[in-house]
């Protein structure tokens, strides 16, 4: 049973720091393409990041050089560090594994950009 739990989600001030983990168990974490999407009550999800099996990342427009994707492979984790935090980046982050047609999702975790 595939199990994506993500967490490191919270509250910071605009231009603050944030880092989300995702642990991954009941796959062969190292083969999965690994990748974060967000969302808001008013926005459908979008994606964020992705880092491939290979480490070959990639980012939307809107957080390129402020998030940085990466795996642990030995941890069978998946982190996303996020710095100069906008309000608009305010949202559901979630954790998303695939491998071919096999596609899984986290909980979810909150982030909070507010002053």
């Amino acid at each position: 049973q595939v199990q994506l739990v993500e967490s490191g989600g919270g509250l910071v001030q605009p231009g603050g720091s944030l880092r989300l983990s995702c642990a991954a168990s009941g796959i062969i974490f190292s083969s999965y393409t690994m990748a974060w999407y967000r969302q808001t009550p008013v926005k459908q999800r979008e994606w964020v990041a992705t880092i491939t099996s290979g480490d070959f990342t990639t980012y939307a427009d809107s957080v390129k050089g402020r998030f940085t994707i990466s795996r642990d492979n030995a941890k069978n984790t998946v982190y996303l560090q996020m710095n100069s935090l906008k309000p608009e980046d305010t949202a559901v982050y979630y954790c998303n594994a695939r491998k071919g047609l096999i596609t899984d999702w986290g909980q979810g975790t909150q982030v909070t950009v507010s002053s």
